[in-house]
């Protein structure tokens, strides 16, 4: 098991990051929060979860423990993936995803792509008991980036690595700039998920 991985970071392309470990450059794939919180060259520190398949061994990244915990009780549901259940955290928080299934929202996990109506209900049923009571964690290892580019730009190369289209891309960072403007701290992994909400509902 590979609890993290520290280091520089040597690539960012889409939602894969690689983070270089003792000369050694580790591939992993991490949500479009995550991913858009790094910086090419600045240090970074993240959970991660190995996923092992009779053809591959994948690494999955988190911003902290909190979200890999959830992660790993996410893809071990009946006909869900890690790809899925990282989709899951790429739209949700730990706790949105715990308050949904705590009070029977189907909504919201229908807002993840792949997801609808009724894997929505059967996931609330399976996961039900499961996640816990939203707590209001507080991330402990946060990936470390310096000097961030504008919000905007960040959201937007996000985006535009998940596979929408840049006028996409616009449109939801427009839709989203209320939320940004109202942060006192800019929060880009929070923007991220309301402009995958934003992007889902318009499709």
């Amino acid at each position: 098991m590979i609890a993290f991985v520290q280091g520089p970071v040597a690539a960012v392309s889409g939602a894969v990051v690689v983070v270089e470990v003792g000369g050694v450059g580790m591939a992993v794939q991490c949500t479009p929060a995550t991913a858009a919180a790094l910086r090419l060259g600045e240090p970074a520190r993240l959970a991660t979860s190995l996923v092992v398949r009779e053809d591959s061994l994948t690494l999955y990244g988190f911003a902290d423990d909190d979200e890999r915990a959830l992660f790993e009780i996410l893809q071990a549901a009946p006909g869900v993936g890690p790809r899925l259940a990282q989709a899951m955290l790429g739209v949700h928080s730990p706790d949105e995803l715990r308050a949904a299934v705590a009070t029977g929202n189907e909504k919201a996990l229908i807002a993840v792509p792949g997801i609808g109506k009724a894997k929505a209900a059967k996931l609330l049923l399976e996961y039900k008991d499961k996640l816990g009571a939203p707590h209001g964690s507080v991330p402990a290892q946060k990936p470390i980036a310096a000097g961030p580019a504008p919000w905007s730009d960040q959201l937007h190369a996000a985006l535009v690595g998940l596979g929408y289209a840049p006028r996409e891309a616009d449109e939801a960072v427009t839709a989203v700039t209320p939320e940004a403007e109202a942060q006192a701290v800019t929060d880009v992994g929070a923007l991220l998920r309301a402009a995958l909400r934003t992007l889902n509902r318009a499709r």
